[in-house]
């Protein structure tokens, strides 16, 4: 395959770049900003897809982030590649930051209480969650009795307040990030235009003055 890694990288590897990319998460950062600076389109319709991929990054439907913000981002006629690099604002540094302010919110509004150790209550009922899957899957299979106490712990105390509190921090900085990336977005593609123009034209100048020299080469010369 032509896109295929030559050195396979191990499970563990693989884990490590997702957490600590090698160049870090400034490289990283960078790339994303150059890409999207570079999309072929409105700085509007970019910003949009932008929009998208933010606000989806406040769901709590990880594993679906890319499939969900390409469907908000056509449906908002925004950019869909944008949108998946939107969700990137959604990253291992930022994910206990998001989960904090959207279960925070989330229990806040639905009068539910705060949880107190974000990561420990989300790593662990999510742990619980798919350990439930996982046993009830088997035992569709076996004589085991399915047990769901652990996906309703998790639907009650973190999918749900998540999803509700997830609307208004994702929105804020969905909105934050689209005022923001419009004029950075305006200001690069008139500049980068800018620049293609006077390339153009040094280009047609130096033709220009070719033309000219061979027009004077083929002249007759006076005796």
């Amino acid at each position: 395959m032509i896109f295929k890694r030559r050195d396979k990288r191990s499970w563990l590897n693989t884990a490590r770049e997702f957490l600590w990319p090698r160049g870090g998460w400034a490289r990283a950062f960078h790339y994303v900003k150059h890409r999207l600076r570079r999309l072929p389109d409105e700085p509007e319709t970019i910003a949009r897809g932008i929009w998208a991929g933010v606000f989806t990054a406040f769901t709590p439907f990880y594993g679906l982030h890319f499939l969900i913000a390409a469907g908000l981002a056509k449906a908002m006629r925004g950019n869909i590649l944008a949108a998946l690099l939107g969700t990137f604002f959604g990253n291992p540094l930022t994910y206990i930051p998001i989960g904090a302010a959207s279960l925070g919110t989330g229990h806040f509004l639905l009068g539910t209480g705060t949880v107190i150790d974000v990561e420990r209550s989300l790593g662990g009922k999510f742990a619980d969650a798919f350990l439930d899957l996982a046993h009830n899957f088997t035992a569709l299979f076996s004589d085991r009795v399915a047990d769901w106490h652990g996906l309703h712990v998790f639907f009650a105390e973190v999918f749900y307040p998540y999803l509700v509190g997830g609307i208004f921090p994702g929105v804020i900085c969905a909105y934050a990030c689209y005022f923001l990336s419009v004029p950075v977005i305006r200001a690069y593609k008139n500049r980068r235009k800018g620049m293609l123009k006077k390339k153009l034209a040094e280009i047609r100048e130096k033709a220009a003055q070719k033309a000219a020299a061979k027009k004077v080469e083929g002249q007759p010369h006076d005796p």
